[in-house]
């Protein structure tokens, strides 16, 4: 398992924490708790298609005790003296847990504006530009580390890095602009059928829920059934009988 440090390398490309939330040193709680909530909204694991909900995890834990370590004077205190902290002793912390402790519930509108905004960004650019770098070109391999992207996000992409080329700000790769068709198609059907699964999962969740619903209404009509012939059964066998014996009786008054 990767320590804390070298998953901070590997996800945002440095080990400092400044660095990362993209704000100065000299920051205030303020300024880190907002420049923590925006980038943790963009690696958030309920806002990326499920084949990125692996390393969005891993992004957002990261983000998250950074901002528990700088939140904290005490702890800040001794970062900015040494450069480092100590990274064991909250493998088992739910990062979740504290970001719904510090921000607003989540809403399927919040993900789409969010996504909107998202889109065409710096931010986003910027995300393009450091997969692109990291990944060597590899499509396959920047589609894990760039929010929302998708097989049809693919030609913005593209587009994107092409005009980073074009300024020179990054190395023109081949395989990227010639990526072959095969390792694309493949790439495609992994993602579709990763977004089929989940599609599926979710639909047996659904059925099932669906199946308890109608089992507990089931089971709720025949108590129901059962209270009333407990409460009105006898009257009934009663009524019947007197009827019976009422007949009998103008039989014989007849005679």
């Amino acid at each position: 398992m990767s320590s804390f440090k070298e998953n901070c390398e590997k996800y945002f490309g440095t080990t400092n924490f400044y660095e990362i939330l993209e704000v100065p040193k000299d920051a205030s709680q303020k300024d880190i708790k907002k420049a923590y909530h925006k980038l943790s909204l963009v690696v958030h694991p309920d806002r990326v298609d499920s084949p990125q909900k692996l390393v969005a995890t891993e992004k957002f834990k990261v983000l998250g005790k950074i901002h528990s370590i700088l939140q904290d004077e005490s702890k800040r205190k001794i970062y900015d003296d040494c450069g480092e902290f100590d990274d064991e002793g909250d493998t088992d912390f739910n990062w979740m847990e504290y970001w719904r402790s510090l921000f607003k519930k989540i809403s399927l509108k919040d993900i789409q504006n969010f996504e909107n905004e998202y889109k065409g960004s710096e931010t986003e650019v910027r995300d393009i530009k450091k997969a692109y770098e990291s990944c060597k070109g590899n499509m396959t391999k920047m589609m894990e580390y760039i929010p929302f992207s998708n097989p049809e996000s693919e030609p913005r992409i593209i587009e994107v890095v092409r005009g980073l080329v074009d300024k020179g700000e990054v190395e023109e790769y081949d395989v990227f602009f010639n990526e072959p068709a095969k390792k694309r198609r493949l790439r495609h059907k992994k993602y579709q059928k990763e977004k089929e699964e989940v599609e599926k999962e979710s639909m047996e969740d659904l059925e099932t829920v669906a199946n308890e619903i109608q089992q507990r209404a089931s089971s709720s009509f025949m108590n129901m059934i059962t209270s009333l012939e407990s409460k009105y059964g006898n009257n009934k066998r009663k009524s019947i009988t007197t009827g019976k014996n009422a007949s009998k009786k103008r039989k014989i008054s007849k005679k």
